[in-house]
């Protein structure tokens, strides 16, 4: 795991330091870079994958008690996060709330970006997502302790794979479920950076719904990649962003939910290779 220190905080991240197109992957709530480690082994043979951990609630070192992090503010340190480490023409892929970054990313101008993949995501007015969303909200507005006393739940099984929690993002992810949970569980300090962020991302549910206009703008080419079983992230909302891109496609993935990274790893690795 590499580490990189930027103005908000540190960040950790995973490079295969080998060569070819550059794929930049974001994740989700309450989710580490390992959201894609499958995806990674794939991949890796013929392109540099780098997957930062951002400051989403199972990042493990926290945030600098001034850090912005609401989705603006965590969008823009992935801008300078490409920009410390000089990634130009970069193929930019996020996964739920990942793909709501890259919106956002793509809404400033996306300099460094060559092309975008946007892969079963919030979009328009779904922020929060559907049951799982509302619930992290709501856990967002209580303390740091007693966030970390309902989060004490996912600790059993049949908890993660609630309606409510993980159970309707992934089909076959609960040990990477299991993983990204124990930061809040473990560090008083990420129980903070949890609560702040939670209220920060879910104080203007209008973001990405102002923010969609604004795609029309992005000139290079897109990819939206859609679960056709997601119970969360409406399909029709894939089908609408891959209209608003002007160079955009579809792609629709069988047999898998929002989480297509730990469900068909392999096909969604076909498809950014051939994209990219």
């Amino acid at each position: 795991m590499n580490e990189l220190e930027l103005s908000s905080g540190t960040l950790q991240y995973v490079d295969s330091g080998t060569d070819g197109p550059v794929v930049v992957l974001l994740h989700g709530l309450l989710m580490d870079a390992s959201l894609w480690d499958d995806v990674i082994t794939d991949l890796a043979t013929d392109h540099r994958c780098i997957a930062p951990t951002l400051p989403l609630g199972a990042h493990r070192l926290p945030m600098s008690p001034d850090a912005d992090l609401s989705l603006p503010g965590i969008a823009a340190l992935v801008v300078e996060f490409l920009e410390r480490l000089d990634l130009r023409d970069v193929v930019l892929v996020g996964n739920d709330t990942g793909g709501a970054l890259v919106q956002l990313i793509l809404r400033d101008g996306a300099k460094r970006v060559g092309r975008a993949v946007l892969a079963s995501c919030e979009a328009f007015g779904n922020l929060p997502p559907g049951l799982t969303g509302k619930a992290i909200a709501m856990a967002g507005k209580l303390s740091p302790a007693l966030f970390g006393a309902f989060m004490q739940q996912l600790r059993l099984k049949p908890a993660r794979r609630a309606p409510f929690a993980f159970g309707t993002l992934t089909k076959r992810g609960d040990a990477a479920v299991a993983r990204w949970i124990r930061p809040v569980l473990e560090s008083p300090e990420i129980r903070v950076d949890a609560v702040r962020m939670l209220r920060a991302v879910f104080a203007d549910r209008g973001l990405l719904d102002e923010t969609a206009p604004e795609l029309a703008h992005f000139d290079r080419p897109a990819l939206v990649i859609w679960a056709s079983a997601d119970r969360v992230m409406p399909l029709e909302h894939g089908r609408r962003l891959a209209e608003l891109l002007p160079q955009a496609r579809l792609e629709l993935i069988d047999d898998s939910y929002t989480l297509i990274p730990l469900d068909q790893p392999q096909q969604f690795a076909n498809l950014i290779r051939q994209f990219a």
